[in-house]
């Protein structure tokens, strides 16, 4: 019989990176109630201070700390702060990310190179930050990259984007071999369409129809489907030999589309 006790985080400290939009935040929640200690690291800090609100008023033990996650910089500091309240990192969660659906003729150096900034940046210099800390503790740990559906075939009108979520799961999957020996999982979860601020717009109604055409679910992802695949790539009594893998979560679009 599986015991709830595979996916508990009773000691576990995670930080979230891009902790204060809505898909991450639902993730720093879900965490938190298995038991982790949660940092929500978020540029926007009244959004990251929100979330971690929330999740103290469910008995939760959350911070906030600003910081643009395409800075090393920064995210020492965060790493700093969450060593200096909570005393270690063992779950690191990359979901800082921007879209846009600029055609490609359109788009500017300046666009290219934010979008990259954060999608893609952040996720490098994040395992860089928190990846060097879990290996030089010696406990192992566990890193949640947030790719795409975007990443595979690609997907109109987010060129950029898609560029750099199919970059993410080479990050995943090349530090998932290097730094298997320190057992650091390193995986990916590759969402579907779930309507946030940075997609939102892009959703018109034939957008729309294109979607739900492809994807046999019939409908958008809501936030909490996302926490299962969370626990169970963060646990590692529940996937201690699980390391390298994407894991859709998508409605079946990925297979409709691959």
């Amino acid at each position: 019989m599986i015991q709830t006790e595979m996916f508990s985080l009773e000691g576990k400290t995670a930080v979230v990176v891009g902790g204060g939009g809505v898909l991450a935040g639902a993730m720093a929640e879900g965490m938190a109630a298995a038991g982790a200690a949660i940092v929500i690291v978020d540029p926007n800090l009244p959004n990251a201070e929100a979330r971690a609100a929330s999740i103290q008023s469910k008995g939760g033990r959350a911070i906030a700390v600003a910081a643009d996650a395409s800075k090393r910089e920064d995210l020492e500091r965060a790493l700093a702060e969450t060593l200096s309240r909570f005393g270690s990192v063992d779950i690191l969660i990359n979901a800082a990310g921007i879209n846009s659906g600029t055609p490609f003729f359109e788009i500017t150096e300046a666009e290219w190179q934010k979008i990259l900034d954060v999608n893609l940046k952040s996720v490098f210099l994040a395992c860089q930050v928190f990846g060097k800390a879990m290996i030089d503790a010696g406990r192992g740990g566990s890193i949640i990259n947030i790719s795409s559906v975007s990443s595979g075939p690609p997907l109109s009108k987010v060129f950029t984007y898609s560029i750099t979520k199919a970059g993410v799961n080479q990050i995943t999957q090349f530090l998932a071999r290097e730094w298997a020996p320190h057992r650091v999982r390193v995986n990916a979860i590759r969402p579907g369409f779930f309507p946030a601020e940075q997609n939102r717009a892009l959703l018109s109604p034939e957008r729309t129809a294109q979607i739900m055409a492809h994807t046999p679910y019939g409908r958008f992802g809501e936030p909490q489907e996302l926490v299962g695949a969370v626990l169970f790539l963060a646990s590692e009594k529940a996937s201690s030999f699980v390391t390298g893998a994407i894991l859709s979560v998508d409605g079946g679009f990925t297979a409709m589309t691959i």
